[in-house]
Formats: C-alpha cells, structure tokens, sequence
C-alpha cells in the first residue's frame, strides 16, 4: 500500500528547518547552507550533485539519505520549496533545481496562486494544486501509481501534514547548531510521539537521524 513518507528533513537543535529571511540568494535565510553539510559528504550527494558512482562516504549518514530516491511515485512540496518569495510573479521561474530536477516523478506544489502544469526533464512535471493537504494527497497518490508519496517541505507544509495525521513515517535529521529564528517544525505538534514508534541513531559526523513510523492503529 502506498505511504506517505518525508525523508531528509534536516533541523537545528530549536527545531527551525529554515532560517530567515528567505530569498533568491539565501534559499534558508542565515541558516545557509549549515543544515544540510552532513549530507555533502556522503556518496548520495555525490551521485545526485554529479552523477558520479563513487567518491563520499557510505557510513550512517549515507544509508539513510539515500532512502530518499527509494520507492516514491510521487512528491509534495509547498511554495516556499519551489521558489523564494515572489515567484508567483514571475512566469519564467521554473525552481532551484535547473532543467531536470531531482525528483523524476510527478510533483505538486501547493500554492493559492496555480499555473498550467510544467514538464521538465528527466521525469519530473510540476503540478501546482491550490487544495488542502488531503485532497493534494489524494491527487498525489493517485499520479503515484501504488508507490509512496513523499512530503518534500518546507517545515511548514510537513507541520501540515502531521498535524492531519496524514504522515506514515517521517526522517528528521537533527544538526547540532541553534537557529533562534527561522520556520520550526514542531510548533503545534505536542504529543505526535504518541502515534510513533521513535528511532534515534546518532552520526559520527555529529548529526542525529530521527524516525517516527507510525503505530498500528494509530490515524
């Protein structure tokens, strides 16, 4: 059965999955780029940066980041995800991620602003879907043809997404830095342990891999 899924969602030890301000020249805001230098190591980045198939390392890190690629049909992502703000205004931005994204599959993009569809390279189509987090996951599923469903962020589309219960399993990977200010994932969400079964693998590279898979029963 298909299941939706959020791989990959690094956070500091606050909670904040972005920094501020966001913009064209700082994706995540003063957090930069310190989120996410546990992955640039690891051999999944060197294949998705470079499409290399060997160099970086093949440790904790890399087993899970590399789970991202593995088993998704489909991926939902918010506006501030595929552009910074203010991309409703122009018709010519097409995302970060240049002429072929990194995702393969059809993508949908939750924005109060739709567009006509835009087929990219590589396999990716981006949907852009003004409806709420069931109803785009129902759209999602349906395009995912039995294979899982990713919630792809930002923090704020994936806090809606566990706050309707709408999340099976969800890897955070919490970094060993403090934000103070930024968008937090956790805001609202008290009492989600409940619902999951929690696994917490420390990194040698200082970082920690948070599962939470959803209990039997648990909706």
């Amino acid at each position: 059965m298909s299941r939706t899924r959020i791989h990959n969602l690094a956070i500091s030890l606050d909670g904040f999955a972005t920094g501020e301000p966001q913009s064209a020249e700082a994706p995540f805001g003063h957090a930069g780029e310190r989120l996410h230098e546990w992955m640039f190591g690891t051999r999944f980045w060197a294949v998705q940066a470079g499409g290399a198939d060997t160099g970086g390392s093949e440790g904790v890190d890399n087993a899970f980041a590399e789970r991202h690629s593995i088993g998704f049909g489909a991926e939902i992502m918010g506006a501030n995800k595929f552009g910074p703000p203010g991309w409703q205004d122009d018709p010519d931005w097409k995302g970060w991620w240049g002429p072929n994204p990194p995702f393969h599959t059809p993508t949908f993009v939750l924005t109060h602003r739709p567009r006509p569809p835009m087929e990219m390279e590589g396999g990716t189509t981006f949907h852009f879907l003004d409806a709420s987090p069931s109803d785009a996951l129902g759209t999602a599923r349906s395009a995912a043809h039995g294979q899982d469903v990713r919630i792809g962020g930002g923090p704020t589309v994936v806090r809606d997404f566990l706050a309707a219960g709408l999340v099976d399993q969800a890897h955070l990977v919490q970094v060993p830095i403090l934000l103070g200010r930024g968008v937090r994932v956790w805001d609202g969400l008290e009492g989600l342990e409940d619902s999951y079964d929690v696994e917490v693998v420390a990194s040698p590279s200082g970082v920690v891999h948070l599962t939470f898979t959803r209990k039997i029963g648990s909706s």
